[in-house]
Protein backbone atom coordinates (compact mmCIF):
# COMPACT_ATOMS: atom_id res chain seq x y z
CA UNK A 1 0.00 0.00 0.00
CA UNK A 2 1.25 3.51 -0.79
CA UNK A 3 2.19 5.56 2.27
CA UNK A 4 -0.56 8.19 1.86
CA UNK A 5 -3.24 5.58 1.34
CA UNK A 6 -2.06 3.56 4.30
CA UNK A 7 -2.00 6.68 6.47
CA UNK A 8 -5.61 7.39 5.44
CA UNK A 9 -6.64 3.81 6.21
CA UNK A 10 -5.02 3.91 9.64
CA UNK A 11 -6.67 7.26 10.41
CA UNK A 12 -9.99 5.65 9.50
CA UNK A 13 -9.15 2.68 11.72
CA UNK A 14 -8.62 4.95 14.72
CA UNK A 15 -12.20 6.20 14.37
CA UNK A 16 -13.90 2.87 13.83
CA UNK A 17 -16.27 1.46 16.40
CA UNK A 18 -15.38 -1.49 18.60
CA UNK A 19 -17.60 -3.74 16.49
CA UNK A 20 -15.42 -3.29 13.41
CA UNK A 21 -12.20 -5.20 12.78
CA UNK A 22 -9.79 -2.93 10.86
CA UNK A 23 -7.24 -5.72 10.47
CA UNK A 24 -9.55 -7.24 7.84
CA UNK A 25 -9.18 -4.08 5.74
CA UNK A 26 -5.42 -4.12 6.18
CA UNK A 27 -5.23 -7.79 5.15
CA UNK A 28 -7.13 -6.90 1.99
CA UNK A 29 -5.41 -3.64 1.11
CA UNK A 30 -1.95 -3.37 2.66
CA UNK A 31 0.78 -4.68 0.37
CA UNK A 32 3.64 -4.34 2.83
CA UNK A 33 6.80 -6.35 2.38
CA UNK A 34 8.23 -6.69 5.86
CA UNK A 35 10.81 -9.49 5.58
CA UNK A 36 14.39 -8.32 5.15
CA UNK A 37 16.17 -11.11 3.21
CA UNK A 38 19.58 -10.25 4.67
CA UNK A 39 18.21 -10.34 8.21
CA UNK A 40 16.41 -13.61 7.49
CA UNK A 41 19.60 -15.19 6.20
CA UNK A 42 21.48 -13.98 9.29
CA UNK A 43 18.75 -15.41 11.55
CA UNK A 44 18.87 -18.79 9.82
CA UNK A 45 22.63 -19.12 9.42
CA UNK A 46 24.13 -18.23 12.78
CA UNK A 47 26.38 -21.26 13.39
CA UNK A 48 28.53 -23.67 11.35
CA UNK A 49 25.88 -26.41 11.44
CA UNK A 50 23.36 -24.06 9.77
CA UNK A 51 25.66 -22.72 7.04
CA UNK A 52 23.84 -22.79 3.71
CA UNK A 53 20.35 -23.22 5.17
CA UNK A 54 19.00 -20.04 3.59
CA UNK A 55 20.36 -20.87 0.15
CA UNK A 56 18.99 -24.42 0.46
CA UNK A 57 15.52 -23.07 1.31
CA UNK A 58 15.55 -20.79 -1.72
CA UNK A 59 16.17 -23.82 -3.95
CA UNK A 60 14.27 -26.61 -2.25
CA UNK A 61 11.51 -24.83 -0.30
CA UNK A 62 10.89 -21.67 -2.34
CA UNK A 63 7.42 -21.12 -0.86
CA UNK A 64 8.33 -21.73 2.78
CA UNK A 65 8.23 -18.05 3.76
CA UNK A 66 5.87 -15.31 2.68
CA UNK A 67 7.21 -11.77 2.66
CA UNK A 68 3.78 -10.30 3.44
CA UNK A 69 2.57 -9.93 7.04
CA UNK A 70 -0.84 -10.90 8.38
CA UNK A 71 -2.65 -8.40 10.62
CA UNK A 72 -4.46 -9.78 13.65
CA UNK A 73 -6.75 -8.00 16.08
CA UNK A 74 -5.67 -8.23 19.70
CA UNK A 75 -9.19 -9.41 20.55
CA UNK A 76 -8.69 -12.40 18.24
CA UNK A 77 -5.33 -13.15 19.82
CA UNK A 78 -7.03 -13.14 23.22
CA UNK A 79 -9.83 -15.41 21.99
CA UNK A 80 -7.36 -17.98 20.64
CA UNK A 81 -5.58 -18.03 23.99
CA UNK A 82 -8.92 -18.57 25.73
CA UNK A 83 -9.67 -21.56 23.48
CA UNK A 84 -6.25 -23.03 24.29
CA UNK A 85 -6.96 -22.61 28.01
CA UNK A 86 -10.40 -24.20 27.65
CA UNK A 87 -9.01 -27.20 25.74
CA UNK A 88 -6.44 -27.66 28.50
CA UNK A 89 -9.23 -27.68 31.06
CA UNK A 90 -10.98 -30.47 29.16
CA UNK A 91 -7.82 -32.51 28.60
CA UNK A 92 -7.12 -32.49 32.33
CA UNK A 93 -10.64 -33.67 33.15
CA UNK A 94 -10.93 -37.30 34.23
CA UNK A 95 -13.95 -38.03 32.03
CA UNK A 96 -12.25 -36.86 28.87
CA UNK A 97 -8.98 -38.64 29.64
CA UNK A 98 -10.73 -41.93 30.28
CA UNK A 99 -12.58 -41.74 26.97
CA UNK A 100 -9.52 -40.59 25.00
CA UNK A 101 -7.26 -43.35 26.29
CA UNK A 102 -9.94 -46.03 25.96
CA UNK A 103 -10.19 -45.36 22.21
CA UNK A 104 -6.40 -45.24 21.69
CA UNK A 105 -3.91 -48.11 21.27
CA UNK A 106 -2.52 -49.54 24.53
CA UNK A 107 0.79 -47.75 24.03
CA UNK A 108 -0.99 -44.45 24.66
CA UNK A 109 -1.50 -45.43 28.30
CA UNK A 110 2.28 -45.27 28.88
CA UNK A 111 2.89 -41.95 30.62
CA UNK A 112 6.20 -40.73 32.00
CA UNK A 113 5.44 -37.06 32.68
CA UNK A 114 6.29 -34.97 29.57
CA UNK A 115 3.52 -32.68 28.31
CA UNK A 116 4.61 -32.58 24.65
CA UNK A 117 6.61 -29.85 22.92
CA UNK A 118 5.11 -27.76 20.15
CA UNK A 119 1.42 -28.45 20.31
CA UNK A 120 -0.07 -26.69 17.29
CA UNK A 121 -3.53 -25.15 17.69
CA UNK A 122 -4.69 -24.20 14.18
CA UNK A 123 -7.43 -21.62 13.64
CA UNK A 124 -9.48 -20.09 10.85
CA UNK A 125 -10.84 -16.59 11.35
CA UNK A 126 -14.59 -16.81 10.88
CA UNK A 127 -17.30 -14.15 11.22
CA UNK A 128 -17.65 -15.10 14.90
CA UNK A 129 -13.91 -14.91 15.52
CA UNK A 130 -11.19 -17.57 15.61
CA UNK A 131 -12.40 -21.15 15.12
CA UNK A 132 -10.23 -24.09 16.18
CA UNK A 133 -9.79 -26.36 13.16
CA UNK A 134 -7.51 -28.95 14.75
CA UNK A 135 -4.71 -29.65 17.22
CA UNK A 136 -1.41 -31.29 16.24
CA UNK A 137 1.24 -32.69 18.54
CA UNK A 138 4.37 -32.28 16.42
CA UNK A 139 3.63 -28.92 14.84
CA UNK A 140 6.51 -27.86 12.63
CA UNK A 141 7.78 -24.37 12.00
CA UNK A 142 8.41 -23.03 15.50
CA UNK A 143 12.09 -22.18 15.00
CA UNK A 144 11.54 -21.18 11.38
CA UNK A 145 8.95 -18.64 12.51
CA UNK A 146 11.27 -17.44 15.27
CA UNK A 147 13.86 -16.69 12.57
CA UNK A 148 11.19 -15.05 10.43
CA UNK A 149 10.20 -12.85 13.39
CA UNK A 150 13.79 -11.62 13.76
CA UNK A 151 13.86 -10.62 10.10
CA UNK A 152 10.94 -8.18 10.35
CA UNK A 153 11.02 -4.52 9.44
CA UNK A 154 8.08 -2.13 9.52
CA UNK A 155 7.09 -1.04 6.03
CA UNK A 156 6.11 2.46 7.20
CA UNK A 157 5.92 4.55 10.35
CA UNK A 158 2.14 4.21 10.53
CA UNK A 159 2.30 0.42 10.82
CA UNK A 160 5.20 0.67 13.26
CA UNK A 161 3.14 2.99 15.49
CA UNK A 162 -0.11 1.02 15.38
CA UNK A 163 1.01 -2.61 15.20
CA UNK A 164 3.54 -4.74 17.01
CA UNK A 165 5.53 -7.27 15.01
CA UNK A 166 6.14 -10.83 16.15
CA UNK A 167 7.83 -11.17 19.53
CA UNK A 168 11.28 -12.46 18.68
CA UNK A 169 13.46 -11.47 21.61
CA UNK A 170 13.40 -14.57 23.77
CA UNK A 171 11.49 -17.18 21.79
CA UNK A 172 14.51 -19.46 21.24
CA UNK A 173 15.26 -19.32 24.98
CA UNK A 174 11.61 -20.16 25.64
CA UNK A 175 11.80 -23.17 23.33
CA UNK A 176 15.01 -24.42 24.93
CA UNK A 177 13.48 -24.01 28.41
CA UNK A 178 10.52 -26.08 27.20
CA UNK A 179 12.78 -29.02 26.31
CA UNK A 180 14.56 -28.73 29.65
CA UNK A 181 11.16 -28.75 31.39
CA UNK A 182 10.20 -31.93 29.53
CA UNK A 183 13.45 -33.52 30.65
CA UNK A 184 12.90 -32.55 34.30
CA UNK A 185 9.34 -33.94 34.26
CA UNK A 186 10.80 -37.40 33.70
CA UNK A 187 14.40 -37.19 34.91
CA UNK A 188 14.40 -34.53 37.61
CA UNK A 189 17.74 -32.83 38.20
CA UNK A 190 19.86 -35.22 36.11
CA UNK A 191 21.88 -33.44 33.39
CA UNK A 192 20.54 -33.40 29.83
CA UNK A 193 23.51 -34.26 27.61
CA UNK A 194 22.35 -35.73 24.31
CA UNK A 195 19.30 -35.14 22.09
CA UNK A 196 18.24 -36.96 18.93
CA UNK A 197 15.97 -35.15 16.46
CA UNK A 198 14.15 -38.07 14.84
CA UNK A 199 12.15 -38.39 11.63
CA UNK A 200 11.95 -40.80 8.70
CA UNK A 201 14.86 -40.18 6.33
CA UNK A 202 15.35 -36.63 7.68
CA UNK A 203 17.14 -35.05 4.68
CA UNK A 204 14.09 -35.75 2.51
CA UNK A 205 11.66 -34.03 4.88
CA UNK A 206 10.28 -30.68 3.76
CA UNK A 207 11.15 -29.04 7.07
CA UNK A 208 14.64 -30.55 7.28
CA UNK A 209 16.14 -27.03 7.47
CA UNK A 210 14.37 -26.63 10.80
CA UNK A 211 15.98 -29.82 12.11
CA UNK A 212 19.35 -28.15 11.53
CA UNK A 213 18.16 -25.08 13.42
CA UNK A 214 17.20 -27.26 16.38
CA UNK A 215 20.56 -28.98 16.24
CA UNK A 216 22.21 -25.57 16.50
CA UNK A 217 19.87 -24.51 19.34
CA UNK A 218 20.81 -27.52 21.45
CA UNK A 219 24.52 -27.40 20.67
CA UNK A 220 24.73 -23.70 21.53
CA UNK A 221 23.36 -24.65 24.95
CA UNK A 222 26.01 -27.33 25.45
CA UNK A 223 23.69 -30.22 24.61
CA UNK A 224 24.85 -32.70 21.98
CA UNK A 225 22.35 -33.05 19.14
CA UNK A 226 22.07 -35.43 16.18
CA UNK A 227 19.48 -35.66 13.42
CA UNK A 228 18.56 -39.29 12.85
CA UNK A 229 16.27 -41.82 11.21
CA UNK A 230 14.56 -44.05 13.82
CA UNK A 231 16.16 -47.10 12.18
CA UNK A 232 19.55 -45.89 13.40
CA UNK A 233 18.48 -46.14 17.06
CA UNK A 234 19.24 -49.14 19.27
CA UNK A 235 17.72 -50.08 22.62
CA UNK A 236 20.08 -52.05 24.85
CA UNK A 237 21.47 -52.11 28.36
CA UNK A 238 18.57 -50.04 29.65
CA UNK A 239 19.25 -47.09 27.33
CA UNK A 240 18.66 -45.78 23.79
CA UNK A 241 21.79 -45.52 21.63
CA UNK A 242 22.74 -43.71 18.45
CA UNK A 243 26.15 -44.10 16.85
CA UNK A 244 27.67 -45.28 20.12
CA UNK A 245 26.25 -42.39 22.16
CA UNK A 246 23.50 -42.70 24.73
CA UNK A 247 20.44 -40.62 23.83
CA UNK A 248 18.81 -38.81 26.74
CA UNK A 249 15.89 -37.16 24.91
CA UNK A 250 14.23 -37.70 21.54
CA UNK A 251 12.61 -34.71 19.86
CA UNK A 252 10.03 -36.71 17.94
CA UNK A 253 9.06 -35.37 14.49
CA UNK A 254 7.67 -38.70 13.26
CA UNK A 255 4.16 -38.99 11.83
CA UNK A 256 3.97 -42.58 13.04
CA UNK A 257 2.33 -41.13 16.12
CA UNK A 258 1.96 -44.45 17.95
CA UNK A 259 5.47 -45.67 17.01
CA UNK A 260 3.76 -48.71 15.50
CA UNK A 261 6.01 -49.39 12.49
CA UNK A 262 9.02 -51.67 12.40
CA UNK A 263 11.28 -48.64 11.89
CA UNK A 264 10.29 -47.42 15.34
CA UNK A 265 10.84 -50.71 17.21
CA UNK A 266 13.89 -49.55 19.20
CA UNK A 267 12.36 -46.18 20.00
CA UNK A 268 9.06 -47.80 21.00
CA UNK A 269 10.73 -50.29 23.33
CA UNK A 270 12.89 -47.61 24.94
CA UNK A 271 9.85 -45.36 25.41
CA UNK A 272 7.82 -48.10 27.08
CA UNK A 273 10.73 -48.93 29.38
CA UNK A 274 11.27 -45.28 30.30
CA UNK A 275 14.82 -45.56 29.00
CA UNK A 276 14.58 -42.29 27.09
CA UNK A 277 12.49 -39.12 27.27
CA UNK A 278 10.31 -38.81 24.15
CA UNK A 279 8.50 -35.59 23.31
CA UNK A 280 5.91 -35.41 21.88
CA UNK A 281 4.88 -39.00 22.50
CA UNK A 282 1.94 -41.40 21.98
CA UNK A 283 0.30 -40.44 25.29
CA UNK A 284 0.25 -36.76 24.34
CA UNK A 285 -1.02 -37.56 20.85
CA UNK A 286 -3.91 -39.60 22.27
CA UNK A 287 -4.96 -36.70 24.50
CA UNK A 288 -4.71 -33.87 21.98
CA UNK A 289 -4.44 -34.75 18.30
CA UNK A 290 -6.96 -37.51 17.61
CA UNK A 291 -9.54 -35.70 15.46
CA UNK A 292 -12.36 -37.44 17.35
CA UNK A 293 -11.69 -35.05 20.21
CA UNK A 294 -13.13 -32.26 18.07
CA UNK A 295 -16.48 -34.02 18.38
CA UNK A 296 -16.35 -33.80 22.17
CA UNK A 297 -14.91 -30.28 22.24
CA UNK A 298 -17.80 -29.02 20.10
CA UNK A 299 -20.48 -30.82 22.17
CA UNK A 300 -21.50 -28.68 25.19
CA UNK A 301 -23.82 -31.38 26.53
CA UNK A 302 -21.04 -33.94 26.73
CA UNK A 303 -18.66 -31.45 28.30
CA UNK A 304 -21.23 -30.50 30.93
CA UNK A 305 -21.89 -34.19 31.65
CA UNK A 306 -18.18 -34.59 32.42
CA UNK A 307 -18.40 -31.66 34.79
CA UNK A 308 -16.28 -29.26 32.73
CA UNK A 309 -16.40 -25.69 34.01
CA UNK A 310 -19.23 -23.65 32.48
CA UNK A 311 -16.86 -20.89 31.36
CA UNK A 312 -14.70 -23.37 29.42
CA UNK A 313 -17.81 -24.93 27.86
CA UNK A 314 -18.96 -21.50 26.66
CA UNK A 315 -15.55 -20.68 25.15
CA UNK A 316 -15.46 -23.97 23.25
CA UNK A 317 -19.06 -23.63 22.06
CA UNK A 318 -18.08 -20.32 20.48
CA UNK A 319 -14.62 -21.36 19.28
CA UNK A 320 -14.88 -24.96 17.94
CA UNK A 321 -16.97 -25.67 14.82
CA UNK A 322 -19.57 -28.46 15.17
CA UNK A 323 -17.90 -31.80 14.43
CA UNK A 324 -19.38 -35.28 14.10
CA UNK A 325 -18.19 -38.81 13.46
CA UNK A 326 -18.83 -40.13 9.97
CA UNK A 327 -20.91 -43.29 10.32
CA UNK A 328 -22.42 -45.54 7.68
CA UNK A 329 -25.80 -45.26 9.43
CA UNK A 330 -26.18 -41.60 8.43
CA UNK A 331 -24.06 -41.72 5.28
CA UNK A 332 -26.96 -40.86 2.98
CA UNK A 333 -27.96 -37.78 4.98
CA UNK A 334 -24.36 -36.64 5.35
CA UNK A 335 -23.73 -37.03 1.63
CA UNK A 336 -26.74 -34.83 0.94
CA UNK A 337 -25.35 -32.16 3.29
CA UNK A 338 -21.71 -32.63 2.27
CA UNK A 339 -21.19 -29.10 0.92
CA UNK A 340 -21.34 -27.74 4.46
CA UNK A 341 -18.74 -30.11 5.89
CA UNK A 342 -15.00 -30.72 5.79
CA UNK A 343 -13.94 -34.38 6.13
CA UNK A 344 -10.77 -35.45 7.97
CA UNK A 345 -9.36 -38.87 8.91
CA UNK A 346 -9.22 -39.20 12.69
CA UNK A 347 -5.47 -39.91 12.53
CA UNK A 348 -4.73 -37.44 9.76
CA UNK A 349 -2.04 -34.78 9.54
CA UNK A 350 -0.80 -32.19 7.08
CA UNK A 351 -4.10 -32.11 5.21
CA UNK A 352 -3.55 -35.63 3.86
CA UNK A 353 -6.77 -37.39 2.78
CA UNK A 354 -8.81 -34.38 3.95
CA UNK A 355 -11.57 -33.09 1.67
CA UNK A 356 -14.05 -30.27 1.35
CA UNK A 357 -17.49 -31.75 0.90
CA UNK A 358 -18.19 -29.79 -2.27
CA UNK A 359 -15.12 -31.40 -3.88
CA UNK A 360 -16.07 -34.99 -3.08
CA UNK A 361 -16.68 -37.65 -5.71
CA UNK A 362 -18.64 -40.82 -5.08
CA UNK A 363 -15.41 -42.80 -5.22
CA UNK A 364 -13.74 -40.66 -2.57
CA UNK A 365 -16.89 -40.81 -0.45
CA UNK A 366 -16.69 -44.61 -0.47
CA UNK A 367 -13.07 -44.38 0.73
CA UNK A 368 -14.13 -42.05 3.56
CA UNK A 369 -16.81 -44.49 4.69
CA UNK A 370 -14.25 -47.30 4.77
CA UNK A 371 -12.07 -45.71 7.48
CA UNK A 372 -12.64 -43.56 10.59
CA UNK A 373 -13.39 -39.95 9.65
CA UNK A 374 -14.88 -36.87 11.25
CA UNK A 375 -16.93 -34.21 9.51
CA UNK A 376 -16.35 -30.64 10.69
CA UNK A 377 -18.64 -27.77 9.80
CA UNK A 378 -16.79 -25.66 7.24
CA UNK A 379 -15.39 -22.36 8.45
CA UNK A 380 -14.04 -20.70 5.29
CA UNK A 381 -10.55 -19.29 5.92
CA UNK A 382 -10.11 -15.55 5.86
CA UNK A 383 -7.89 -14.01 3.21
CA UNK A 384 -4.73 -11.98 2.84
CA UNK A 385 -4.34 -10.12 -0.44
CA UNK A 386 -0.75 -9.85 -1.61
CA UNK A 387 0.82 -8.18 -4.61
CA UNK A 388 2.52 -10.72 -6.85
CA UNK A 389 4.19 -9.76 -10.11
CA UNK A 390 2.31 -6.45 -10.11
CA UNK A 391 -1.12 -8.02 -9.55
CA UNK A 392 -3.23 -8.40 -6.45
CA UNK A 393 -3.64 -12.03 -5.44
CA UNK A 394 -5.94 -13.18 -2.61
CA UNK A 395 -4.57 -16.07 -0.57
CA UNK A 396 -6.26 -18.08 2.16
CA UNK A 397 -4.79 -17.88 5.63
CA UNK A 398 -4.83 -19.84 8.83
CA UNK A 399 -3.23 -19.11 12.18
CA UNK A 400 -1.11 -21.47 14.24
CA UNK A 401 -0.53 -21.05 17.97
CA UNK A 402 2.56 -22.88 19.20
CA UNK A 403 1.63 -24.03 22.69
CA UNK A 404 3.37 -25.68 25.61
CA UNK A 405 1.70 -26.63 28.89
CA UNK A 406 -1.28 -24.41 28.13
CA UNK A 407 0.74 -21.29 27.25
CA UNK A 408 0.87 -19.74 23.76
CA UNK A 409 4.55 -19.20 22.91
CA UNK A 410 4.31 -17.88 19.36
CA UNK A 411 1.64 -17.15 16.74
CA UNK A 412 2.30 -17.48 13.02
CA UNK A 413 0.18 -17.45 9.89
CA UNK A 414 0.25 -19.67 6.82
CA UNK A 415 -0.82 -18.35 3.41
CA UNK A 416 -1.91 -20.73 0.68
CA UNK A 417 -4.28 -21.68 -2.13
CA UNK A 418 -6.13 -24.98 -2.41
CA UNK A 419 -8.28 -27.14 -0.13
CA UNK A 420 -5.75 -27.33 2.71
CA UNK A 421 -2.67 -25.53 3.98
CA UNK A 422 0.38 -26.22 1.85
CA UNK A 423 3.74 -24.74 0.94
CA UNK A 424 3.28 -24.83 -2.83
CA UNK A 425 1.76 -21.38 -3.39
CA UNK A 426 3.73 -18.51 -4.93
CA UNK A 427 3.77 -15.67 -2.39
CA UNK A 428 2.55 -18.03 0.33
CA UNK A 429 4.12 -19.93 3.20
CA UNK A 430 4.72 -19.00 6.82
CA UNK A 431 3.88 -15.34 7.38
CA UNK A 432 4.67 -12.99 10.26
CA UNK A 433 1.72 -11.83 12.35
CA UNK A 434 1.38 -8.15 13.28
CA UNK A 435 -0.96 -7.43 16.19
CA UNK A 436 -2.37 -4.14 17.42
CA UNK A 437 0.14 -2.57 19.76
CA UNK A 438 -0.75 -2.25 23.43
CA UNK A 439 -2.58 1.03 23.96
CA UNK A 440 -3.69 1.33 20.32
CA UNK A 441 -7.37 1.89 19.54
CA UNK A 442 -9.29 -1.33 20.20
CA UNK A 443 -10.64 -3.46 17.42
CA UNK A 444 -12.82 -6.51 17.19
CA UNK A 445 -15.71 -7.56 19.38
Amino acid sequence: MEGAALHMLLDLWLGLSRMTDPTTALNQSCHCITVDPARLRAALENAPCTDGVYASILVNQPYLFSASPVFLARAHLRQMAEVVTAVEAVVHHAGFRAEALASAPPLAAVEHGPRGVFLGFDFHLGPAGPQLIEVNTNAGGGLLNAALARAQQACCVEVEAAFAGPAAADVEATFLAMFRAEWRRQRGAAPLRQVAIVDDDPPTQYLYPEFRLFQQLFEAAGIGATIADPRALAHRDGALWLDGRQVDLVYNRLTDFMLAGDACAALRDAYVAGAVVVTPNPHVYALYADKRHLVALSDPARLRAWGVDAAAVAVLAAGVPPTRLVASADAEALWAERKGWFFKPVDGYGGKAAYRGDKLTKGTWAQILARPYVAQRIVPPSQRTIRLEGREQPLKLDLRCYVYDGAVQLVAARLYQGQTTNFRTAGGGFAPVFTEAEGAAPAGP
